[in-house]
């Protein structure tokens, strides 16, 4: 549904949506790079990626801000300023949902999950040093793409970023989703690859505007 003059609507997602935006994610990544790398079998990569992205949901409910259309077919998670790490106190204050996930992964899988975990939070880290939103994940059914529901996801947060002069930072994995992100302010600030994986990664930021 929209609102008048043809505007997406969303709102802040509640507990008992978690269960449809995680859904949205799972089949929206699906198909992602990284994803398909990690996890090379697609019947696998989805029963595997579903209880991961339920817990990122719930996780984010927590530390972040999640955002969802009216009819649950997009959603945009992020991680609030100065709670953009995935501590191990925070996983646990959240029932350890992301590690239980992860460690269901098959050995050879779960050494290349980690593997490109460790280099976004390396390039994480060296980016934004200073306290910033973070855009954990954005997804829109693959039917509903194009129709301007990812700019309204994202809009009430760069909104607030650039009230609270927070600068906004994401990684992609995905070519077309750069040009998607300029338009919304972000620039390439470095691209790299993991090693031994045909994943290639675009970090990019958003500084606030006035």
């Amino acid at each position: 549904m929209q609102a008048q003059g043809g505007e997406p609507r969303v709102h802040a997602l509640s507990r008992r949506r978690v269960s449809s935006a995680s859904e949205v994610l799972t089949r929206v990544f699906l198909a992602d790079p990284m994803w398909a790398s990690i996890l090379p079998d697609e019947s696998t990569r989805e029963r595997l990626m579903r209880p991961m992205w339920k817990a990122l949901v719930r996780y984010a409910l927590v530390y972040g801000e999640t955002m969802v259309t009216h009819d649950a077919a997009g959603v945009a998670c992020w991680l609030v300023p100065n709670h953009t790490k995935t501590t191990t106190l925070r996983m646990i204050r959240t029932g350890m949902g992301l590690p239980r996930a992860v460690i269901r992964f098959p050995r050879a899988e779960r050494f290349r999950f980690l593997q490109a975990m460790s280099l976004l939070d390396a390039y994480h880290t060296r980016h934004m040093p200073d306290p910033h939103w973070y855009l954990w994940a954005l997804g829109v059914t693959p039917t509903r793409q194009r129709q301007g529901l990812g700019t309204a996801l994202l809009q009430p947060i760069l909104s607030r970023a650039d009230r609270e002069d927070r600068a906004c930072y994401l990684e992609t994995q995905t070519a077309g989703n750069v040009a998607f992100y300029e338009k919304l302010g972000f620039r390439v600030i470095e691209e790299a690859n993991v090693a031994d994986q045909p994943i290639h990664i675009w970090f990019m930021r958003r500084d606030p505007t006035s």
